[in-house]
């Protein structure tokens, strides 16, 4: 997978991966919304507002993921000078603040009902607002400073710093006395939803985290066609001038 890492090649894979995963992704996806809407029984507490979990739960996990695969393309570019590394990160960064909104969005919807708020200070949801927070800096961060491998190093910079965060965000209904639930599908004990409900929200996991590599994989693609574009247009300007003050220089001579 190594020799992936060129982008020539890299533009090689995405062009015929891509159609297939986009796909395999509605395919799952579809699977999933029919598991979880005719398949999955109401909540015996929650009722029919239960369903928003295989929504939720999937973006959640999401928000979390990208922002992993973040700091390992953080570690590409300052570490191991990864080609593709920056190009991956900044690719990332807006699907990740798109996935985090959509947790916090569905959150506040199934919480309004469960809680009778939309919002409370609570640990998780707080330091789940945090992350978007960070998405959206690290937007900014590209778009603020235009040379590219500058604004990798310090996006990856800020990148490694806010990596602290997944962690509070994991364990934080563990830490602290929280309204949000404890884990219930990725546990020691196995997990606590029964498999009416656990088989829908898996494949709409697994339908969510395609979806991720799906488009990941074209705005990737898309970075590296900009970057060549860029970089032809530089050296396009660059012979123009050239030819400016060869112009000028002969003119001078006669």
């Amino acid at each position: 997978m190594l020799r992936y890492a060129n982008p020539a090649n890299f533009l090689w894979l995405a062009d015929r991966v891509v159609p297939w995963l986009g796909w395999l992704t509605a395919a799952l996806a579809a699977v999933g919304l029919y598991g979880a809407f005719f398949v999955a029984p109401a909540d015996y507490q929650q009722g029919e507002t239960v369903r928003i979990m295989f929504i939720h739960v999937p973006a959640a996990w999401l928000a979390s993921f990208i922002y992993g695969v973040m700091t390992l393309s953080a570690l590409g570019t300052l570490v191991w000078r990864h080609p593709l590394a920056d190009a991956a990160q900044k690719a990332a960064a807006p699907l990740g603040a798109v996935f985090t909104f959509v947790c916090l969005v569905t959150g506040s919807l199934w919480g309004k009902p469960m809680w009778g708020t939309w919002w409370v200070w609570d640990a998780r949801l707080t330091s789940v607002l945090v992350l978007f927070l960070i998405y959206l800096g690290l937007v900014a961060l590209w778009q603020t400073i235009e040379e590219p491998s500058r604004a990798a190093r310090a996006a990856a910079i800020l990148t490694l710093v806010g990596v602290v965060n997944l962690p509070i965000i994991k364990f934080s209904v563990d830490w602290w006395n929280t309204l949000h639930q404890p884990a219930s599908v990725f546990r020691l004990g196995g997990p606590t939803i029964d498999k009416s409900m656990l088989w829908p929200l898996l494949v709409m996991a697994i339908a969510a985290t395609l979806l991720f590599l799906t488009l990941h994989m074209m705005a990737v693609r898309n970075e590296i066609l900009r970057r060549r574009l860029r970089r032809l247009s530089i050296i396009a300007a660059a012979d123009e001038a050239g030819g400016h003050v060869f112009v000028a220089s002969a003119g001078a001579a006669e």
